[in-house]
């Protein structure tokens, strides 16, 4: 096993599940899960195709109510082929599959370099000896419409036939979340499938209810033995094509299936199916397709160079690996969002949530034109964010926690407790803090780019939209005098109420408040920022009262933050909930992530206490440097130094179950920049969050973006302490011994290929040769001008 390839080993179904998972091969137009190609979806096996941005609403009973539920879509499976074998003029053996066969060998290799799934099998076949497997697949990088998969079988020591089944099927359902199984989950319909001589088959089908249209087709060609017989069995839901071709021993045969995916969201295309049979009729073979794949590959891997030894850096690849999958440069051509599990399989449904908080801040570096994109899709919903807010009573542009196809407020109103059965309501939907993230990402980018012509257009509206939001939301409360959000829910997500309350929601969530503030100095720094003319346009377009940017600083000033004990609190009267016994459950249970589910099921409430499922207070700490947090609390009027925010972190140190992957990654860094010994435990669970599973089966449903990518922000941001504003490279190395070397590419404005290195105690800048200006670097006790073609060493205090 290399730094660039994982292996899995034998055959598990107990672990199939994640290893699909890890295994997805994508381009950000489609993935597919790395099921094996023989065996049809079930408890063992999940084989599913995801397009970004190809979502469909269906309606079920749960609990006796009407619930819609928008999901993204598992499209037709490309990938079966199995086999049989049988002796010449013998009866047909069983059709191949692992969990029957006699298997002498078997394993999968994924390679990152080249971004290919392998597979290597024997097993014994009925009468015909031992036959040898090998196949490997890939989902194009370079032509986002094309995926192929090689096998070669080779007979050991015995001669015979075999056939081999190449199909398309559409007779799938979403099942990949076993809990949805309640759920409607047939998202397909109007299925024709059809074949075009002399190796094609096709699917065509739609969604049933968003009306997508989805045409697959497949070449099916066979080298090494000319096939004895090859006919075609088309379907009412599956498309056949099957080929016998004589058995030698040492002799291999080769099968490759190339096929061909579109949609009706595609653009420069007449219809899909005639786009999928064309592009698949008159493409290249597989050798020619594996080599510009690679290619394709190489260019990427060149934009995100990451180089940390051991065992984190081959994490880190892996991470970065499955980030370029879903969200490639391909995706700048798309309307897609940031979905939180991926396009690796089907937890929470496909859904936007504020995941883009901790993937941005990366492809800012390094594919700008990708956050753009992804910034794109949340301003072509902003209407529906500001008729949201309106509906509500309020000003401004209110976006959802979970988002999908049209900015609709997606987010399930009852989710189901597995622990104790009970579908439960679920109020996650007044996490409007989901708005704050949309506009520091927006802020972020254009700081990172340098592109005004977006911040003054597109991110101007969206960020002061959400600051009049935001003061629509504030009250003033005459008895503080201060400003209040209520009725609002924070990042821990365990805390949607208050102990025996008839209404949901919470009061001044400390990092709602602080963000929000932070939102309205922005909007006022992109009122001061923005040409006259431009400014006297936008103010019109949007109708902004003389007033209103006078109240956005007042309310900036002067919105709560609750305190108890001397450390901030999470929310208004968090330090009167009771305390845990926290030794207790660990006892009782084990493994006590999901503290929710365990205290629901025992009849008890998890609103009753101080225990959070995730850093709330402490996402501010993740969010802004230790600088940045002083000055937002000296604003608001409260002093926050290094004791204060020491006593916080420990606080929720103690009182945090970790239930979100995100949970690991937050604290990591957070505790990274106060220079704490503990950081590594928490980098390190953040890095193993998914290889190893540790929610405990949810990798399986599809990797965790957010987490993936925030390693990689953890190693590019919060070991270096980076931070793009005033036109500069502002650098703060954080002393982590286990990561004390590291290096990565990134680029800058309009330098490409930045190299950052830390090593012996030491840090290199080097800036590729261009005709660009010099390279400001801003590190605390210095700074730095570094010209295209010059390399700058540093040496680090702590060095």
């Amino acid at each position: 096993m290399s730094e660039w390839t994982w292996e899995w080993k034998g055959y598990d179904p107990a672990g199939e599940g994640l290893r699909e998972s890890l295994c997805t091969l994508g381009n950000g137009y489609f993935a597919t899960r790395g099921a094996v190609p023989e065996c049809r979806a079930g408890l063992v096996h999940c084989p599913g195709t995801y397009v970004a941005g190809c979502y469909n609403r269906l309606e079920s009973t749960v609990a006796g109510q009407r619930v819609v539920n928008e999901d993204l879509v598992n499209l037709p499976n490309w990938l079966p082929l199995r086999f049989r074998v049988r002796r010449s003029g013998g009866p047909w053996g069983t059709w191949f599959v692992p969990d029957t066969h006699s298997v002498l060998d078997h394993r999968h290799a994924l390679d990152l370099r080249h971004a290919t799934l392998a597979r290597t099998l024997r097993y014994r076949a009925d009468g015909c000896g031992v036959l040898a497997v090998e196949q490997t697949r890939l989902v194009h990088m370079g032509d986002p419409h094309l995926a192929a998969l090689r096998t070669v079988f080779t007979g050991e020591d015995g001669s015979g036939e075999i056939e081999i089944e190449s199909g398309l099927d559409g007779d799938v359902i979403n099942g990949n979340v076993h809990r949805y199984r309640a759920l409607e989950r047939s998202q397909l319909t109007g299925v024709r499938t059809g074949s075009r001589e002399p190796h094609t088959i096709w699917l065509n089908c739609r969604t049933s209810s968003s009306g997508i249209q989805i045409a697959m087709a497949a070449r099916t060609e066979v080298t090494g033995s000319s096939p004895i017989t090859s006919v075609f069995h088309p379907a009412r839901r599956r498309a056949v094509h099957r080929l016998v071709v004589a058995l030698v021993p040492g002799r291999p045969v080769t099968v490759d299936k190339t096929v061909a995916l579109h949609t009706s969201r595609d653009t420069a295309i007449a219809d899909p199916l005639g786009a999928a049979i064309d592009r698949v009729t008159s493409v290249a073979g597989f050798a020619d397709l594996l080599d510009s794949h690679s290619a394709a590959w190489e260019r990427l891997w060149r934009r995100a160079e990451i180089q940390v030894p051991g065992r984190a850096g081959r994490i880190l690849r892996l991470h970065l690996f499955h980030l370029l999958q879903t969200l490639s440069p391909h995706t700048a051509d798309l309307d897609v969002g940031v979905p939180a599990r991926g396009l690796h399989g089907e937890a929470y449904r496909g859904h936007v949530f504020w995941d883009e908080l901790f993937v941005l801040p990366y492809l800012n570096l390094h594919f700008p034109e990708v956050s753009r994109a992804l910034l794109d899709y949340r301003y072509r919903r902003l209407p529906r964010a500001c008729r949201s807010a309106a509906e509500a009573g309020r000003a401004g542009a209110m976006y959802p926690w979970q988002s999908g196809s049209d900015g609709h407020e997606e987010t399930q109103e009852r989710h189901l407790n597995p622990r104790s059965g009970r579908w439960l309501p679920d109020h996650s939907r007044l996490q409007h803090h989901v708005g704050s993230a949309i506009a520091y990402n927006v802020w972020q980018y254009c700081e990172a780019t340098g592109d005004t012509e977006y911040l003054y257009t597109k991110g101007a509206e969206m960020i002061l939209q959400i600051a009049r939001f935001w003061t629509a939301l504030a009250a003033y409360d005459p008895n503080s005098g201060r400003y209040r959000i209520r009725g609002v829910m924070g990042p821990d997500e365990y805390h949607d109420a208050y102990p025996g309350a008839a209404r949901p929601g919470l009061d001044d969530n400390a990092y709602t408040n602080v963000t929000a503030s932070w939102v309205l100095v922005r909007a006022l720094d992109v009122l001061r920022l923005l040409p006259a003319w431009r400014r006297e346009e936008l103010c019109d377009r949007i109708r902004l009262a003389p007033g209103e940017p006078a109240r956005w600083d007042d309310v900036s000033r002067r919105l709560l933050v609750p305190f108890h004990q001397g450390v901030i609190s999470q929310f208004e009267g968090y330090g009167d909930l009771a305390e845990l016994d926290w030794d207790t459950y660990r006892s009782r249970y084990g493994s006590i992530r999901r503290l929710d589910r365990i205290l629901e099921a025992e009849g008890d409430a998890v609103n009753r206490y101080q225990a959070s499922k995730q850093a709330d207070v402490l996402m501010l700490g993740h969010l802004f440097s230790p600088a940045e947090l002083r000055q937002l609390f000296a604003r608001l009027g409260y002093r926050v130094d290094d004791d204060v925010w020491r006593g916080t972190v420990d606080h929720y140190l103690r009182r945090t179950s970790h239930g979100s992957t995100l949970s690991g990654l937050v604290h990591g860094l957070v505790l990274a920049r106060a220079r704490r010994a503990e950081a590594w435990q928490y980098v390190q669970e953040a890095l193993e969050s998914d290889v190893a599973d540790i929610q405990g089966g949810t990798t399986g449903e599809g990797v965790h973006l957010g987490a993936m990518a925030g390693t990689l922000d953890l190693v590019q941001r919060g070991l270096t302490g980076l931070e793009t504003r005033e036109d500069a490279l502002w650098l703060d190395p954080v002393p982590l011994p286990a990561l004390s070397e590291y290096g990565f590419a990134l680029r800058y404005r309009g330098h490409w290929g930045v190299g950052v290195r830390r090593r012996r105690g030491q840090l290199e800048i080097h800036v590729p040769q261009s005709e660009e200006s010099p390279l400001r670097v801003v590190l605390a006790d210095r700074a730095v001008t570094v010209s295209p073609g010059e390399t700058c060493t540093l040496v680090l205090p702590d060095g």
